[in-house]
């Protein structure tokens, strides 16, 4: 299988189909999950694919190591490769490689100004303008709707995507639809949130809110448990 089609049939491309279309330039997706659950691997699967797609993606990893966050694209994309049969997979690991940039921000480090800062830095001297851009390990316990604000204004700026992760503590409480209220508060700035959930032998993604449609659609993808692959229902 060669990219192309690959990319035709991933499960992304029904999952985008639930959204009505996707995420979109200059929007915030959030997935939600407790510890362990799969946040990291899904941020890294939607990536995967804008990189095989040609989109140049920026990670920026809030509590792991450029060398932790790396692996998880190794491993994730090694496994798609295997099970797809993808064609040249280590000419395409070189190109998606060339098209991805991983910053780190550990101990507190990270703010909207520093992230502008190094975009403009990457913009500059590299000529590198991320069309995605996967934040993961953000604190939605003290964000405010300014500082997503922000961070939405880049992503208007750059006509760029954000996907983030969001923690669910266990004892947290929820509405009926189940947001938590650390995201509750914040959903004027939350263009898609995706609940992840282990269930049976898989990681179920669950749709708590797609734009401003008043009902949500059934998410049919799944994070398989052991390979961490998206994958259809």
């Amino acid at each position: 299988m060669y990219r192309k089609e690959l990319n035709e049939r991933s499960p992304l491309r029904v999952f985008e189909q639930s959204i009505h279309g996707g995420l979109g330039p200059g929007n915030i997706g959030v997935a939600l999950g407790r510890h362990g659950v799969g946040k990291t691997p899904f941020l890294v699967g939607v990536a995967l694919d804008d990189l095989m797609r040609g989109r140049k993606v920026l990670h920026v990893a809030l509590d792991q190591s450029v060398e932790k966050v790396r692996g998880y694209y190794d491993e994730i994309f090694a496994d798609l490769a295997r099970s797809s049969g993808l064609e040249d997979a280590g000419v395409e690991r070189l190109e998606m490689e060339r098209n991805r940039n991983i910053h780190t921000y550990i101990g507190g480090s990270f703010s909207i100004d520093r992230l502008r800062e190094a975009i403009a830095f990457l913009r500059e001297h590299a000529h590198f303008v991320p069309r995605a851009i996967m934040i993961d390990g953000y604190d939605f316990e003290h964000a405010t709707t300014e500082g997503l604000a922000g961070l939405r204004g880049i992503g208007q700026d750059l006509e760029a995507e954000i996907w983030m992760t969001a923690v669910r503590h266990r004892e947290a409480p929820v509405d009926a639809k189940g947001m938590p209220e650390t995201l509750a508060r914040l959903q004027s700035q939350l263009t898609v949130i995706v609940s992840l959930h282990h269930e049976g032998k898989a990681v179920h993604v669950r749709l708590l809110k797609d734009h401003d449609n008043p009902t949500v659609s059934e998410t049919p993808v799944a994070l398989d448990p052991t390979t961490m692959l998206l994958v259809r229902e």
